[in-house]
């Protein structure tokens, strides 16, 4: 057992309401403190992208002994429904039936809150933290920053608190801090899939529904109501952007044109269109990510992301997982647990970075491409032939907890041999040949 510590948070979001769960399972006295009124009290902004919970997350909240809880608010989806102009089709997940789980990040937030209080964790909304003192682990806490604030004293502080982060603003002043944040030309609005009257889902409700346009494509993702939260990915500026949208009949027009299957599900859409806010979508680097034995940094507030992998989340969830088997080892010894932390996550956090990146590109434009297809479709076969020698990238992002670093290396090396296999003659009508089967085996 570690000996207890008094503990702030900054952040009551889903990393860090799932960190407090786990300090008060360890026996500290936890604070958790968020600039914002508290979430379960106010109606959930329409500004969010479903999640989508893979092995890594479950692992996390199991761990803290809520994952039965959670999984009471999650929707397997078990495969991808691509929606080309004039057709439809479906890519499965893994392939042993494997899912992930789409949750509505408000109904999520508002959960683990509640679990974390149940917990007992204490938590302080619309409470601005305007400074840190790293060395002594001290908030300053105030209406105003430019008046009066208050200081409270901690034995260690954690920044949970996005990729905009408070405490991290305060650790970017050191020295030899290295800090980079990258901004897509793209951006994303929510909008709205209803029930039907009979309260059923108008989609199928157990796909991650993708709409694959090149530079832009909508996604769609099951709520429990039987509606779907859906998410346009689109350049601010140019031919399709959001910039070029400027009325509801240009708004409609491009739909009828564009995503035609989308027109009778969508009955609010230019209203969704103009009410919501067009959001901006970043990727956030730094190291280091603690401050001696004294603060820390958790989740987005260390690694934004963008959201192409669904893994925001989950990688945030794995920071908690690897620092609780830490605290584990390592027993009082924080400093050691700090710098084992970054140590072990930054590769990890990089690699999730990269390939979330990369999946845009996978998602908007090789999902619609008959090439990529038919690679996938090779390497499927092939990874259920000999599933010690291949498993697909995506699997071994999604259902395995191997690192991201790994992930990322090996995947790269599976892309090369793709390249090579793709080239043979008459791949289309071969690709579950003999020929090709000894081909992958001798390039691995």
């Amino acid at each position: 057992m570690q000996t207890p510590q008094k503990i702030a948070i900054v952040g009551s979001g889903l990393v860090g309401s799932l960190l407090a769960i786990y300090l008060k399972k360890a026996g500290h006295t936890v604070h958790v403190y968020d600039r914002s009124p508290d979430i379960r009290k106010i109606e959930f902004s329409g500004r969010s992208i479903n999640l989508a919970m893979s092995d890594r997350g479950w692992k996390a909240l199991d761990e803290a002994g809520i994952g039965d809880e959670i999984r009471e608010i999650a929707i397997p989806m078990n495969k991808r429904a691509i929606h080309l102009l004039d057709s439809l089709y479906f890519q499965y997940y893994g392939s042993n039936g494997e899912n992930i789980y789409s949750i509505s990040r408000g109904v999520l937030n508002r959960k683990m809150i509640d679990l974390a209080e149940k917990a007992g964790a204490e938590f302080h909304f619309e409470e601005k933290i305007w400074d840190v003192s790293l060395a002594d682990a001290t908030l300053h806490i105030g209406e105003t920053e430019r008046g009066e604030w208050k200081a409270v004293k901690y034995d260690k502080i954690f920044g949970a608190d996005g990729a905009f982060s408070r405490i991290r603003h305060k650790m970017q002043r050191q020295s030899m801090f290295n800090y980079s944040q990258e901004f897509l030309n793209i951006g994303y609005k929510e909008l709205n899939i209803p029930a039907n009257s009979d309260e059923s889902h108008k989609l199928d409700k157990n796909s991650l529904h993708i709409w694959p346009r090149g530079e832009y494509m909508l996604i769609a993702l099951p709520n429990l109501d039987d509606s779907f939260t859906c998410t346009l990915f689109m350049p601010f500026e140019g031919e399709n952007s959001f910039e070029s949208l400027k009325t509801k009949q240009e708004v409609e027009a491009f739909f009828l044109k564009n995503l035609p299957d989308t027109i009778n599900v969508i009955p609010k859409l230019s209203e969704d269109f103009f009410k919501n806010p067009t959001s901006t979508l970043v990727t956030m680097k730094c190291f280091p990510w603690t401050f001696e034995d004294k603060t820390a940094l958790i989740g987005d507030a260390c690694h934004a992301i963008v959201p192409f992998y669904g893994h925001g989340m989950n990688a945030g969830f794995e920071d908690i997982s690897v620092l609780n088997e830490l605290m584990s080892q390592h027993k009082d010894d924080w400093k050691t647990i700090f710098s084992e932390y970054e140590k072990s996550r930054k590769p990890n956090a990089d690699a999730i970075a990269e390939l979330s990146y990369r999946n845009f590109m996978e998602m908007s434009t090789k999902t619609a491409d008959a090439t990529f297809l038919l690679q996938k479709k090779i390497e499927k076969h092939f990874s259920e032939k000999y599933p010690d020698k291949w498993i697909p990238l995506y699997s071994r992002v999604t259902f395995s907890d191997r690192p991201y670093s790994e992930a990322l290396a090996l995947g790269n090396r599976q892309n090369e041999i793709m390249d090579v296999i793709m080239k043979m003659p008459e791949i289309e009508k071969n690709w579950d040949s003999e020929l090709v089967e000894k081909a992958i085996l001798e390039l691995l």
